[in-house]
């Protein structure tokens, strides 16, 4: 993606940042972080922030050790450094104090730790107080040309995996939930992925009716529905793809029935997509057929979440979100049915809502076998 991107994304959210009566923005090593940019680091104990006023330039406060490193990888032209041995806040008080922002209204990343947002407030001691997400949301909640093609690329990474791993089904039964886990990342990074976007869900046999069962030592049988919800990134940008596979033998006879109201669901909610169309409408679409089937009460989750920088934000396909959807922005598409002590079937593909109706970014088989 060019240098000058996140220039431009900088201007837009000083833009933005006037638009909301906002006098300034203050990100920490986040999602939000790297989309202004374009620099991508874990939170720790030390303080790190990207200071964006109104009006007025950037700046970074970084740890001296994360210097050479960010001056190379930003266009942020000013950086300053503070040491180890060095009162951070200090340094934060100052920028602030330059920056006329210590009596303003300021927004913070909305998952900031607490540590930080009360040392900015000891810094700011006069200013008020929202989140980044008053102002962001708007921005990355549509994606480019750039981010779509990152997105496409991850998902078809997952695919490939969805192929490998049908290939060779059988070779996986006897293993355990965790191993099957591990194959998926290493396939994924076969494929060209970079690690894996959120932990690998393999839940098989009764741990499938557990939407975000962690993977364990339960050992794949012949006939398990086994939910198997994974992705990997692309220049930052992750996939999230689910398939309900039997890797081998035969599901029980309702597991048939389950999955087709399941497929059925998810593909009225991604036929449903177009711009106008109000967000919580697509969730109705997807539930009307589950609770029209009798399984109304086992649908326990939202139909999807908006994907970009981060695996969920904006938009939410949920009951009572009046949003409507517009080109560019890309959802997943989720429906479920969960049986507690039995099994659980879910079905999930990306999708990118174009000028006259949708685009699916996984394109494997939604199949059972």
């Amino acid at each position: 993606m060019a240098e000058d991107m996140y220039s431009e994304r900088r201007i837009r959210a000083a833009d933005r940042l006037h638009a909301i009566g906002a006098d300034g923005l203050i990100c920490f090593p986040s999602r939000n972080l790297q989309y202004l940019t374009g620099f991508y680091e874990e939170p720790g104990e030390r303080h790190l922030f990207l200071v964006l006023p109104a009006d007025g330039d950037p700046a970074l406060l970084v740890p001296a050790l994360y210097g050479t490193q960010i001056r190379e990888g930003t266009t942020v032209a000013e950086i300053r450094t503070w040491d180890d041995g060095e009162d951070p806040v200090e340094a934060v008080r100052a920028l602030l104090a330059d920056r006329d922002l210590r009596d303003g209204h300021l927004l913070v990343d909305d998952r900031m730790w607490a540590r930080f947002t009360q040392d900015l407030r000891s810094a700011a001691p006069a200013a008020t107080w929202g989140l980044a997400s008053e102002a962001l949301v708007d921005l990355r909640i549509r994606k480019d040309e750039a981010e779509l093609a990152a997105l496409r690329e991850a998902a078809a990474v997952a695919d490939a995996v969805v192929a490998d791993l049908r290939e060779g089904a059988h070779e996986h039964v006897g293993s355990t939930e965790r191993g099957l886990a591990t194959w998926i990342g290493d396939r994924l990074a076969a494929h060209g992925g970079s690690g894996v976007s959120f932990e690998t869900v393999v839940g098989s046999g009764p741990n499938g009716a557990k939407p975000h069962h962690r993977s364990g030592d339960r050992e794949i049988r012949e006939g398990d529905p086994v939910v198997l919800d994974f992705g990997t990134r692309v220049d930052g940008y992750p996939s999230d793809q689910t398939r309900t596979l039997v890797l081998a033998g035969d599901p029980p006879e309702e597991y048939r029935t389950v999955h087709e109201v399941v497929r059925e669901a998810q593909a009225a909610a991604v036929d449903a997509i177009e711009p106008g169309i109000e967000a919580g409408a697509v969730d109705r679409v997807a539930r009307e057929i589950i609770e029209e089937a009798g399984y109304g009460d086992a649908f326990v989750h939202r139909t999807g979440h908006g994907v970009g920088l981060d695996v969920h934000e904006e938009p939410y396909l949920v009951a009572g979100n009046d949003r409507p959807l517009e080109p560019g922005m890309v959802c997943s598409v989720e429906p479920g049915i969960y049986l507690p002590g039995r099994f659980g079937c879910r079905i999930e593909d990306l999708v990118v809502v174009t000028e006259d109706g949708a685009e699916r970014l996984n394109r494997t088989d939604r199949g059972w076998r």
